[in-house]
């Protein structure tokens, strides 16, 4: 008998909706070894941890991976697809999410927030006041918007009528952009914006993406967000930057090697805010993208398709192993 394995603890929202559809198993570890022992023989596999190709092998049970949450990045989507299994997501439940967190840390080093935070505490009020001396408003910047996805236009929202500011964006398709957020170039982009913040998928079009050359166009005070994927970022070329005072600072959620390594340069410089990928984590996305996740594997066990197939050339295979 097949069973739901989740590489990760759900919401208990959407750990109940699971459990009542059938054997809800979670992964005691979500190493890839791990998840290939645990996961053998599961129906379908909630993800939210990079999968081995590995698992959709000698995989005659398996139906479905439903990415709990946008990013297909972590799902080898050939190797399922070859496989005849059904590939979903939950897309746009955390984007607000992940806006609140842009605008936390894009304000933080404007304000010079760490350093006074730190500063207060270790050496006194004064202390902390004169870090208001390097201070700047965000009001009249130009955030620069690279992908215009959910997460993106979330993010467009806020700044556009929360903070009134200009908005220049970059995309695959220019005529995703909103009315009020002007397209350009992802080199003109760069070198326009106070503020770059990166919200795109990584495919092989975007890896490097912000490279050597690139980081060198952008302005010596500018702030680059990241929360796309680490992939998406040149690091060397941005250390660089770093170290040689060309770039404002940066705020990084997301990285190539992850967990990050606690010796790792970005964690040497007090202009660089770093998070554990948690941008779009919060008691409310869990509880979304986790019941949307839930949602889709109740579909899915009813005989149904996903509401997100991500996919749709998988049907007639998916059909041929599994005949409504």
């Amino acid at each position: 008998m097949s069973f739901i394995f989740s590489t990760h603890p759900l919401h208990p929202t959407a750990a109940i909706i699971l459990k009542a559809a059938g054997d809800l198993r979670v992964a005691s570890n979500p190493d890839p070894e791990t998840l290939l022992r645990e996961g053998r023989g599961a129906g379908i596999v909630i993800v939210r941890a990079p999968i081995p190709p590995a698992f959709f092998e000698d995989a005659p049970m398996l139906r479905a991976a439903i990415r709990h949450g946008a990013g297909l990045d972590m799902i080898p989507m050939d190797t399922a697809t070859s496989a005849g299994v059904l590939v979903a997501n939950v897309p746009g439940v955390n984007a607000p999410t992940v806006a609140e967190h842009v605008f936390l840390v894009i304000l933080a080093l404007l304000r010079r927030f760490r350093l006074m935070d730190r500063e207060l505490r270790q050496s006194g009020w004064a202390a902390g006041r004169s870090q208001a001396d390097g201070a700047t408003d965000l009001g009249g910047r130009t955030i620069g918007i690279v992908g215009m996805g959910n997460v993106g236009k979330a993010i467009y929202r806020v700044a556009k009528f929360g903070f009134g500011l200009e908005v220049v964006a970059t995309s695959r398709s220019p005529k995703s952009l909103p009315d009020g957020a002007r397209f350009l170039p992802i080199d003109e982009l760069v070198a326009t914006a106070d503020i770059v913040v990166l919200c795109c998928p990584l495919t092989p079009e975007t890896t490097g993406l912000l490279s050597a050359g690139r980081v060198a166009l952008m302005k010596p005070d500018a702030i680059l967000v990241n929360v796309s994927r680490g992939p998406v970022i040149d690091d060397e070329a941005l250390i660089e930057a770093l170290r040689e005072g060309r770039i404002g600072g940066a705020a990084l959620d997301v990285f190539a090697t992850q967990p990050l390594p606690l010796n790792h340069p970005y964690f040497s410089f007090d202009n660089v805010i770093v998070t554990p990928h948690l941008a779009g984590l919060t008691e409310e996305s869990m509880m979304r993208m986790g019941t949307g996740a839930a949602g889709e594997a109740v579909r899915v066990l009813k005989g149904e398709l996903p509401v997100n197939l991500r996919n749709p050339e998988v049907v007639e295979h998916y059909r041929g192993r599994f005949p409504v």
